[in-house]
């Protein structure tokens, strides 16, 4: 699966024809209603899909400082001062009070975003809350006017085959509309985002349409736009979207003034069901999620659940991999329960588990990383559920990780990674971000690290 190019489509419909006058059509309550025209749902739901261009400002090049340099190339003339990285996508306003979902890759690195309607008037909009996890982001627009919300509808009532279109802006020509079926649902291992059970169409989407509006025959938001199949950038029908039970969550997360996303905690792990598991688990088929592994006191444990469960369902939806299991359990909503419907040597029970966040167990304590170390350019901290959770570990994961890894630093140039635990230093074991910037601030004539990375041990030699 190659990301290539993003989604969505609005269509201006007032260039066709009508055989009878706009003041007589309704919104299509039938399917045979629609055979004659999609104008009304369209004319609903356009308002509400905009364009969203962003920009940042990159200093130029130091060479341009250099005297040599600048007389060679004719002084300052036509020497820009910075360059600017722009980027282009869609958007849907979500509340009339000015929010807007986009995607984030749309303003991923950007400080500056403009909001234009399908009118050609444009707002400045700020970012209000960026998740790369579901690759969603809520932008709030500034002395917004009047504006129309798009209503959010079940994307888990979608049927395979049910008609959507598709709204957005694709190569920057103008809001167009295209329109297809809902080809597949639940999809995953697409490599996407962290959260993965989109929603495929064939409704043809190109670069420029991320962060466009998938909607329903009655002008309903059922998904975010975001990423094609393509092997040459254009739109070969397979196209995908993030579903609405995930846009909500971001949605309400950012009306209440959070910078984080808060989903709930399993506080387990989980593995797909193989084909040769099968009859050892007492199932008649593969199916659902296997559990490997319960946090002491988490949700998962207080629940009951061991080793050796087999989950295929959460709130009657049924998982048949870990993506569509996380992606169920994290578009829950926090302070309830969710009903697991759990396999146990051969019987079907039903398992009620808290819906609360991951734990803030111990301080983050971050330390930024300096001076002559490979660790330099890093930013450590402390493990926690809550941090396990933002950076996609293991619920289980113990001792300190490296949050954030600067551009161009030592410990990139090494080969450190945003993720990677550190567990020893040159035979010392690291259990707290101080211990880490302790023992990475001595003169060493090498650093023997051992350290974890996706779950697999590493043991490394670097020069001091």
């Amino acid at each position: 699966m190659k990301r290539l190019a993003f989604v969505v489509m609005a269509a201006l419909a007032a260039g066709a024809p009508a055989t009878a006058p706009a003041q007589d059509r309704v919104v299509p309550e039938s399917r045979a209603q629609v055979q004659f025209s999609l104008a009304p749902v369209v004319r609903k739901a356009a308002p509400s899909v905009v364009n969203v261009y962003g920009a940042r400002a990159q200093p130029r090049n130091p060479l341009m400082d250099d005297p040599i340099f600048r007389r060679f190339f004719g002084g300052d003339s036509g020497m820009p001062q910075e360059r600017m990285q722009r980027s282009l996508g869609s958007g849907v306003i979500v509340d009339p009070a000015g929010f807007v979902v986009t995607n984030h890759h749309v303003i991923e690195n950007m400080t500056e975003v403009r909001v234009a309607f399908a009118d050609r008037r444009e707002f400045e909009a700020d970012i209000v809350l960026r998740d790369p996890r579901t690759d969603l982001a809520v932008l709030k627009l500034k002395n917004p006017p009047a504006l129309t919300a798009l209503e959010l509808g079940d994307s888990d009532a979608l049927q395979v085959g049910d008609f959507v279109l598709a709204i957005g802006n694709p190569f920057g020509v103008g809001q167009t509309v295209t329109q297809g079926i809902v080809s597949a649902l639940a999809r995953t291992q697409v490599g996407i985002s962290d959260y993965q059970s989109f929603i495929q169409t064939d409704a043809a989407i190109n670069p420029g349409n991320s962060g466009g509006a998938l909607i329903d025959m009655n002008g309903r938001l059922v998904g975010i736009n975001t990423a094609i199949f393509s092997r040459s950038g254009g739109s070969h029908g397979i196209g995908f979207a993030i579903p609405t039970a995930m846009v909500k969550v971001v949605v309400e997360s950012a009306r209440g003034g959070v910078k984080t996303v808060r989903r709930p905690w399993f506080g387990g792990s989980v593995q797909v069901v193989a084909a040769d598991m099968a009859d050892t688990l007492g199932l008649d088929r593969p199916m659902g999620v296997l559990v490997t592994g319960v946090v002491p006191k988490g949700p998962a444990a207080e629940a009951d659940l061991r080793r050796g469960d087999v989950i295929i369902a959460v709130d009657g939806l049924n998982v048949d991999d870990p993506d569509a299991f996380g992606y169920r359990f994290a578009t829950r909503t926090l302070g309830g329960t969710a009903s697991l419907a759990v396999m146990r040597g051969g019987k079907r029970i039903v398992v009620p588990v808290k819906l609360v966040p991951p734990p803030e167990t111990r301080p983050r304590d971050p330390v930024k990383l300096t001076g002559r170390t490979p660790f330099a350019g890093a930013t450590a901290l402390n493990l926690s559920p809550a941090v396990a959770d933002e950076l996609s570990l293991e619920a289980s994961a113990e001792g300190v990780v490296l949050a954030e890894i600067e551009d161009g630093s030592p410990a990139q140039q090494v080969g450190f990674r945003k993720g990677d635990v550190i567990l020893e230093i040159n035979g010392a074991a690291i259990e707290t971000s101080k211990d880490l910037q302790r023992l990475s601030a001595t003169r060493q004539r090498y650093w023997e690290v051992t350290l974890n990375r996706g779950g697999q041990v590493i043991r490394t030699v670097l020069g001091g």
